[in-house]
């Protein structure tokens, strides 16, 4: 029975080579993690508790890796050993968490772990995402209002302004000249716009340096700097917390969490302080000299776990106190945001509204004089 559990997992990870299979959601692994640890707590072993939640499963990406895991374990592989071949779909920290949890009896509670960092993370992933896209719905109506009025409605009105001898006020002048612009190079402009967007994103996915360099530049943004610096301390903090409480050593959580982050930044610093553990030297230490990425209140508090021996529940905690100020920022952000927009929206309409009323006001008092 094993031989042949073996054989199809052997069948199906060759079939999965070079497809796109092996993509799970933060929702599915988060379910995987959980019922696994529910089962394994239970008492169930490792094999059943596989076999029963793929029979839960439709999802057939989700149904194939499972499989694969199922007959690796059958074949006498442990679970983090199987789930190394996924390790794009489950990530550096699932797999060395699991493993350790192997090594120690502590399986269920690590999976625990697991289950409470991709929870908190794809938390704090949408409310990020919620919180922007209001700001973005309403710059893509004051967008449109504006090309609607210069592209379509301005140009109507444009030759009667023509067939009469009047000078123009400055404002119209402007107005009209963009109108035109427009209308003649819009489509270019656009195309134009759409090829530096794909350039720029082939630059970040092929280009380090350049990615490194973009990611640097956002912490000197005003609001987006503030809301990257506290997103990564959430994640980085709860990460190395979870990391530790799970029985990792210091010197092999860092370069986890420098392969968990996408931020090339903070995965550059996370790869020095790796080097500052394995020399003997005191984290805080290091971080006191980047306060420009690592606020005050995180070298402090890590310094009071170093002198504590609880450095675990030291970032626990501020993963927590930045995950709530995510929180209420994100709540806030739309207060805060949609009066600057609806100002600059106000200004921008009522500018070509004024571009257009002024000169026919103008007009009808020059035929009023002759």
């Amino acid at each position: 029975m094993y031989k042949k559990d073996a054989d199809k997992g052997k069948s199906l990870w060759d079939k999965m080579k070079g497809t796109p299979y092996a993509r799970l959601s933060i929702k599915d692994q988060t379910f995987f993690v959980k019922r696994l640890s529910f089962l394994i707590k239970a008492g169930i072993p490792m094999r059943e508790s596989l076999v029963m939640i793929r029979e839960q499963t439709r999802k057939k990406s989700y149904a194939t890796i499972l499989d694969i895991v199922i007959a690796n374990i059958s074949n006498g592989q442990n679970l983090s050993t199987s789930l190394e071949k996924f390790k794009n779909t489950f990530g550096e920290f699932t797999i060395n968490i699991i493993g350790f949890g192997e090594q120690s009896g502590i399986l269920s509670e690590n999976l625990e772990y697991v289950a409470d960092e991709l929870k908190k993370r794809h938390i704090l992933k949408k409310k990020i995402i919620s919180a922007s896209i209001y700001p973005i719905i309403v710059t893509i109506a004051a967008i449109g209002i504006i090309t609607f009025l210069m592209v379509f409605l301005f140009p109507k009105i444009l030759p009667v302004f023509s067939s009469l001898n009047y000078e123009l006020p400055l404002s119209t002048r402007i107005v009209i000249g963009m109108s035109n612009f427009i209308n003649h190079y819009g489509f270019y402009t656009l195309i134009a716009l759409i090829l530096m967007l794909v350039a720029f994103m082939v630059a970040m996915k092929k280009s380090e340096i350049f990615a490194f360099h973009v990611d640097k530049l956002l912490f000197k943004i005003p609001i987006i700097g503030k809301i990257v610096i506290d997103y990564n301390m959430a994640n980085f903090t709860r990460t190395m917390g979870l990391l530790l409480r799970g029985g990792i050593t210091m010197g092999d959580a860092f370069p986890i969490s420098a392969k968990t982050t996408p931020n090339l930044v903070y995965k550059k610093e996370y790869k020095l302080l790796a080097a500052v553990v394995n020399r003997g030297s005191k984290i805080s230490t290091h971080l006191i000299k980047r306060r420009d990425i690592f606020p005050d209140i995180v070298s402090q508090i890590v310094s009071v776990g170093e002198q504590s021996g609880n450095l675990s529940n030291s970032l626990i905690y501020l993963s927590e106190m930045y995950e709530a100020e995510i929180d209420d920022f994100t709540k806030n952000l739309s207060s805060m945001v949609e009066p600057v927009l609806m100002i600059v929206m106000g200004i921008l309409v009522g500018f070509i509204a004024i571009s257009i009323i002024t000169p026919i006001y103008g007009i009808t008092q020059h035929l009023n004089v002759k």
